[in-house]
């Protein structure tokens, strides 16, 4: 079968079906619209903190979606500091500082439900440097494309990084493997994957494709702004530093 696409909805589309064909997706569903929950990411997740930086890191950025729960728990396990960004960037970032949860709470504190009770808001500019990146997906290719579920929360969050002067850190996925296809589009401002974990293979990129360096205020409306509080404050630390 041909799994090279011409667009990333395409790809999107695939997956979701396909993983609901095979029978391979996880709650929540349904899967749609979603990054997809899938069988034995719990696998993927010890997998990919056999490798480096995942395995050495101090500080570690994650997505919130359900597939990356065991990477979070997996994370604070380890006495790893994460840093997870609120859904749709509405309450910006949380601080998840393993040393002050206790591992008797690190089930409730990596379920997204109850998270924030284990966590603590901060600013911008209190986020440190991370080592490395762990982002949802939903298609992605060897070669390190990466597409979502269509909204690029992951690529806007990786620009703020950017923007406050982080350097840029390599990203890793957890997947499964009906997830991997030939091809798709890719832009310029779409995060690059350096690692592809799955429940049966890790998939070490070559040569990433160029991290964004900034965000592309071109593409940002004032629909963006309003549902994502926290551009706006990225905006007036840029301003701030013009003046």
């Amino acid at each position: 079968m041909n799994l090279t696409f011409k667009s990333k909805a395409l790809a999107r589309q695939y997956v979701w079906d396909t993983l609901k064909l095979k029978k391979q997706a996880r709650f929540p569903f349904p899967i749609q619209d979603r990054i997809p929950n899938f069988k034995n990411a719990e696998i993927a997740a010890v997998k990919l903190f056999e490798i480096s930086p995942w395995k050495d890191a101090k500080y570690l950025k994650i997505n919130p979606d359900s597939p990356q729960r065991p990477v979070r728990l997996e994370a604070l396990k380890r006495g790893i500091t994460y840093f997870m960004p609120t859904p749709r960037l509405k309450a910006g970032f949380q601080k998840f500082d393993p040393a002050v949860i206790g591992a008797e709470n690190f089930s409730k504190a990596v379920t997204l439900s109850s998270s924030k009770e284990w966590s603590e808001e901060i600013s911008l500019n209190e986020i440190p440097q991370v080592d490395a990146i762990i982002a949802g997906s939903v298609a992605v290719t060897r070669s390190g494309k990466r597409c979502g579920k269509g909204e690029g929360y992951s690529d806007i969050e990786f620009a703020i990084l950017r923007e406050l002067g982080h350097k840029p850190v390599p990203v890793a996925t957890t997947v499964h493997q009906l997830s991997v296809v030939e091809d798709f589009p890719r832009e310029a401002i779409d995060l690059p994957l350096s690692v592809i974990v799955t429940p049966d293979e890790t998939m070490v990129v070559k040569k990433p494709f160029p991290p964004p360096n900034k965000i592309d205020w071109s593409q940002i409306n004032e629909k963006n702004l309003e549902e994502m509080p926290i551009l706006k404050d990225v905006k007036a630390m840029n301003y701030q530093k013009k003046v």
